[in-house]
């Protein structure tokens, strides 16, 4: 028996053959409820002539599609703010919580989890009505400050899983502890905790369609302009049948690109690291194993 055979049975028994027969009917009693519901969807679809040229003719326009496109460059430009401003804030907060001075770890604990306590949309609507912020900051100042406070209990995290002995034969070797923080235990942590940032960075994707509460001018703003402009029934429907398939998509590539990632990380056998084997080996000490 393998290692990794030997560790799973020791967590849980190995499903016997009238175990996995009733995992069988199980997965396929679901699956026929999903495709029964994805029939009954289409039935409704259909049902209400939503898939008739008339509805579907105005994407043909060059406006409407330049509108849909400018809204989505839109919804990326505030992502890219949000994402590099979310992961700069979430390091320097980490930082904070990890000084040897009191105050400042007691600040930057504060700040985090206020952050991380508040509702991005009244942080964003705060931010847009009470200090009277145009909505492309407003949006980006929201989505910086929640994910921010988020990926820095994530870095905290890393770095304080690193293994010990990593820190103390760096502290041996007569470096400070800001040589290593940033030299020994960041790079290991960062590349460890890689798959999480990421799949936080899809929330903050995600998020930017509240932008569109604020009347900011991305997606999903394009679409609500595309539907109230359109002189028949239950204009909506082929709106967010168009739309929606172009945020699950961006989200699922990010999802793909984490599990990537860490999958990636896991095959790796050289590389040392916090819980989850980095990329590539980590500035390993003399000595140290």
């Amino acid at each position: 028996m393998t290692r990794s055979t030997a560790s799973a049975s020791a967590l849980y028994d190995i499903p016997g053959p009238v175990t996995r027969k009733r995992h069988r009917v199980y997965g396929i009693a679901a699956t026929a409820v999903i495709i029964a519901l994805f029939g009954l969807l289409l039935y409704l679809l259909f049902d209400t002539d939503q898939f008739t040229s008339q509805k579907w003719t105005p994407f043909i326009y060059v406006g409407i599609q330049e509108l849909l496109l400018r809204g989505l460059g839109n919804t990326l430009k505030a992502f890219a703010f949000a994402a590099v401003l979310s992961v700069a804030l979430g390091a320097l907060l980490a930082v904070g919580r990890l000084s040897d001075h009191r105050p400042v770890r007691w600040l930057a604990t504060l700040l985090v989890e206020f952050f991380r306590a508040m509702p991005v949309l009244v942080m964003i609507f705060f931010i847009f009505v009470a200090l009277k912020v145009q909505p492309l900051p407003a949006l980006v100042a929201g989505l910086t400050l929640y994910n921010g406070s988020v990926l820095a209990e994530v870095f905290r995290t890393g770095i304080n899983s690193v293994e010990r002995g990593q820190r103390e034969a760096a502290y041996a070797l007569g470096m400070r502890k800001t040589q290593v923080t940033s030299h020994v235990l960041a790079p290991q942590a960062v590349r460890a905790m890689l798959p999480t940032i990421i799949s936080q960075l899809v929330v903050a994707l995600k998020d930017t369609s509240l932008g569109y509460l604020i009347t900011y001018e991305e997606f999903l703003h394009a679409g609500k302009l595309i539907a109230s402009n359109l002189d028949y029934g239950l204009p909506f429907i082929p709106v967010v049948m168009v739309i929606s398939p172009i945020y699950i998509g961006m989200c699922m590539l990010l999802s793909w690109f984490a599990t990537w990632v860490a999958k990636r990380e896991r095959r790796n056998p050289k590389a040392e690291g916090a819980g989850v084997t980095p990329a590539e080996p980590g500035p390993l000490l003399p000595g140290v194993r």
